[in-house]
């Protein structure tokens, strides 16, 4: 089958948007199939949202492929007879954050006017896939609360999950993601000031601007925790993070509303436990209290007394972690059944 998968992307920003869809391309390759990626650039400015959608519509690739999988937002507008989505998530500013302190459009009324036109294009083009799935029940949640439109949940997996491993664990938790407001890693350093253990913090992610980076610094220094907290303000390979998966104590991993979160799968595949918030989206999806990690409320004293729990009871950690990789084999989060879902 000839199948074409098409997703936005914002230039030179990598993570779990991006890799999806190369994955998908390359397992697809694999399967026997036929299939090219369309990465279109696209910025969430709210004042040519509309204009940029306007001429995703008028894309034409009607002719070019058996099927057409659509990533993420607002790809799902190109039009194709055979249209599948993979759903990431829809333009969150618009729904679930607008209004709120993580929102960063204004709501002034010609913002509204913008957001009415993007919320009435989505009922009208995501209706026109033929089946719509995304990546988390949370996603599928909200597509239901703001458009009535039914979906199902199909996990992403991890591409080579086998080459994850555990070693002997050490005294710090790792926190790998893009430095961002959303992902909170200021929080995560907050924590750390109330910690009894002599547990460390590792963050590594590259930054979305220098000025996200300056500011969690700017919070170590001001607290006093250069022997507490080490941060690695830029991308590191896929070998350096397997290697502070396999030699962490846990993972912390507290964004807020995350859609799914990779992170989860990274550290269960090492067999370490995982410690969340209870408003962190996705993530509280696979983690269960008590059982592969620990879910606490997005509060430093909070997070401070599960970083310590793990640090002064090893066994119970490597246990928590044991059964996070366990429970991902019952979830069956497989390449297989990905595929069958989508070019069923």
């Amino acid at each position: 089958m000839k199948i074409l998968i098409v997703s936005t992307i914002v230039p030179f920003i990598k993570g779990g948007g991006t890799f999806i869809v190369d994955w998908l391309d390359q397992i697809l390759k694999k399967y026997g199939h036929e299939s090219e990626v369309i990465k279109i650039p696209f910025h969430s400015y709210a004042p040519e949202m509309v204009e940029q959608m306007l001429a995703l519509r008028l894309l034409d690739v009607k002719d070019y492929a058996d099927l057409l999988i659509a990533v993420r937002y607002p790809s799902y507008v190109i039009d194709h007879p055979n249209k599948v989505l993979w759903l990431l998530h829809q333009f969150r500013q618009i729904y679930d954050l607008w209004g709120t302190p993580h929102g960063d459009i204004p709501c002034t009324p010609e913002n509204q006017q913008v957001r009415e036109t993007i919320i009435q294009s989505d009922n009208l083009y995501l209706r026109q896939a033929k089946k719509i799935y995304t990546i988390s029940k949370v996603v599928s949640g909200r597509l239901k609360r703001y458009n009535d439109i039914d979906s199902e949940v199909l996990y992403p997996p991890l591409m080579d999950a086998q080459k994850y491993r555990c070693q002997e664990a050490g005294d710090y938790l790792f926190y790998p993601s893009r430095i961002t407001t959303p992902k909170r890693q200021y929080l995560a350093i907050e924590s750390m000031k109330y910690t009894r253990s002599k547990a460390k913090l590792i963050i590594a992610g590259s930054p979305d601007t220098p000025e996200q980076l300056d500011h969690i610094n700017s919070i170590v220094e001001k607290n006093h925790l250069q022997n507490k907290v080490k941060i690695i303000g830029n991308w590191i390979s896929q070998d350096e993070k397997i290697d502070l998966f396999a030699n962490a104590l846990g993972c912390l991993f507290i964004p807020y509303e995350e859609d799914y979160g990779y992170v989860t799968l990274e550290a269960y595949y090492s067999r370490k436990p995982v410690i969340t918030c209870s408003d962190s989206g996705g993530v509280v999806e696979l983690v269960e209290d008590g059982v592969t990690g620990k879910i606490v409320p997005p509060e430093p004293k909070a997070i401070a007394e599960a970083i310590d729990s793990l640090f002064f009871n090893r066994a119970q950690a490597a246990k928590l972690g044991q059964a996070g990789y366990q429970k991902l084999s019952s979830m069956n989060i497989s390449w297989d059944r990905v595929v069958e879902k989508i070019t069923g």
